[in-house]
Parts: C-alpha cells; structure tokens; sequence
C-alpha cells in the first residue's frame, strides 16, 4: 500500500486536525500588514543594495572596459573584449571541469547525508535525538580556517592518526597525498565535514514543522516507518532540502580558500588556478587585468543564478510548488 503525503493531507482535514485548503485566490493582505512587511524588508534591502546590487553592477561596468597594457596605458570602454580574454584563456575550461567535479561528488553525498541524518534524528525523539543533534552540530564549530587546520593534520602522513591509511596506499608525504588528482575527495571531505552538522539541524527543523497530526493520520492509512520517512516527510520537507543544495551550490562555486592554501602547504603540487575564483585572482593580481577578473566574477554569477533558478523552481522554494497547484 502506497501512503502519499497529499493523501495523508486529506485524511488530517477530514479528521479535523488540520484547516480545509480553500481554492482560489488568496484575499489581498491588509494595507497595514503590507506595511509592516515593507519596514520589516527594508533592513535587507538597503544591505542588499549596498553588498550585493551595487559591486554587482560596478563588476559588469569594470568588465566593459579596456585593460591598460604598458604599450597602451590609457583605458576606456572595450566592450566585450574582456569576456573573450577571460573564456578563450588556456585554464578557463578547465577550472570549470575542476570545481564541477567538486559538485558531482560532494552535493549528492552532502544533500543524502543531510537528509538522511536528519530522518534519523526526527526519528528518534526523546534524549537521544537531542543528544545526536548537539554531536552532529559540533562540526560546524570547526568552520574556516580550524577546519583546514584540522584536514593538513589528518592528511600529513607523518603525524595523522591515519598514518597507517597512507602507509598501505604507498604515501610518505603530505606532497602526494595533496595533488591535483586527488584534490576532488578531499575538498569533498573537508566541505562535508564542515557543513554537514549545520543543515541537519536546519532540516531537522523543518521536520519538526510538520504537524504531528499528518504523521498520525498516515499511520491510520496504514503507512510504516519508512512509508512515513519515504512518502511524506520527504515531500513535505522538499523546499528545506532546495535551499540546502541551493546554499551549497552557491558555496561550492566560491571556494578558493581551500585549494590557495592546499597549494601553500603542498609546495605546489595544486595548480594555481584551480578554481575559476582562483583564475580571477590571477587576472586582477598577476595579469593586472581587472576587466577579466570582473568579466569572470559575472560569468560565476550568472552560472550560479541559472542552477540556482532551476533548484529554486525544482524543489518549490520560496512557494513555488504551493503557487503551481
């Protein structure tokens, strides 16, 4: 038998323990409570404006205009001249199918390990849930700079307690464990480690948003436990696991921190341009080409907006699987 969570919906309302959804649409919010939100959004607004909107149009003007060269010290506007530098540069494509690699082994292993922990936790109620959602959330304490700290001391074969790990796969040093080939798994474990406690316990809250009735009224339709997980807190909780993959997404696009110091402690055995955030860096600092920095950092963002538009309407963020019934 086969529990959906529209059908378990059902059930709650005719029971009672959840309000009847009315059809057609919702009245217009009051003027007074339309004004609250507006004061309430102002805040957001102005910070969005100020650290968003504006160095985003800034970057785009920078991005049109010409780089100063030692023959040709004068700028002026180059139109796109800048975008061609930066995506018929030998290393464009290649920071690309770097950080995309990242993103095929780290999103998948980091959304499931969210979510299914998450289940776990929900499911288990009482003291030991409590007590897993302080353990998991421990790891988020070591975010940044402790937890790259903490990766060059379980990497290095000469002092990890994981010593015997490297041993067997014929490491001796922290120079080959740290190469370009091996870079994806261990930005994976490192982005997993550090993230993963914090979503749990942000899942978990949505989980906890469900109202208790839905789950009673699916055990009165016959469902399971794993009925229960499977076909009805999975689809409830769907907009929370988006904006996890969503935030994610958005972080993992970013990184350059990580691999600039991988580089640092590896004597070079990463590339210096292994992330397109990198090869912007190496445009503003090494070439003195700022217009090909901006023009990269644009290209990133709109990247990052289009997989993320696609997530946001996928996973019916912000209501939009509610406006589509």
């Amino acid at each position: 038998m086969t529990v959906t969570a529209t059908e378990t919906l059902t059930t709650a309302e005719r029971r009672g323990a959840l309000p009847r959804r009315t059809s057609g649409r919702r009245r217009a919010p009051h003027r007074v409570e339309a004004r609250g939100a507006w004061i309430l959004m102002a805040p957001y607004a102005a910070l969005f404006l100020v650290a968003a909107a504006i160095p985003i149009c800034y970057a785009f003007w920078i991005s049109l205009q010409k780089a100063p060269t030692m023959v040709n010290p004068r700028s002026g506007f180059g139109g796109l001249d800048a975008y061609i530098t930066a995506v018929t540069d030998f290393r464009f494509f290649d920071t690309f199918i770097n950080i995309f690699t990242v993103m095929i082994v780290w999103l998948p292993l980091m959304i499931v390990g969210i979510v299914g922990l998450a289940l776990l936790v929900h499911a288990s109620p009482g003291r030991f849930g409590g007590a897993m959602r302080f353990v998991y959330f421990l790891p988020g304490a070591l975010a940044g700079i402790a937890n790259f700290v903490l990766w060059v001391y379980l990497l290095n074969p000469s002092i990890s307690p994981i010593a015997f790990l490297w041993q067997g796969l014929g490491v001796n040093n922290l120079k080959e464990v740290t190469t370009t080939e091996n870079l994806p798994w261990i930005l994976t474990a490192m982005l997993f480690f550090q993230g993963v406690g914090t979503w749990i316990v942000i899942v978990n809250g949505g989980l906890n948003g469900i109202a208790e009735e839905v789950f009673e009224a699916a055990k009165i339709d016959g469902a399971n436990s794993w009925q229960l997980a499977w076909s009805i807190k999975l689809p409830l909780i769907r907009p929370w696991i988006g904006y996890a993959a969503l935030m994610n997404l958005a972080y993992g696009f970013q990184l350059f921190l990580e691999p600039y110091l991988l580089r640092q402690i590896s004597s070079g055995s990463v590339d210096a341009e292994w992330a397109p955030t990198q090869l912007g860096y190496a445009f503003a600092f090494t070439n003195r080409n700022f217009p090909a920095a901006a023009a990269m950092s644009i290209i990133l963002l709109v990247i990052t907006l289009a997989i993320g538009m696609f997530i946001v309407f996928k996973s019916g963020l912000f209501g939009e699987e509610e406006k589509s019934k």
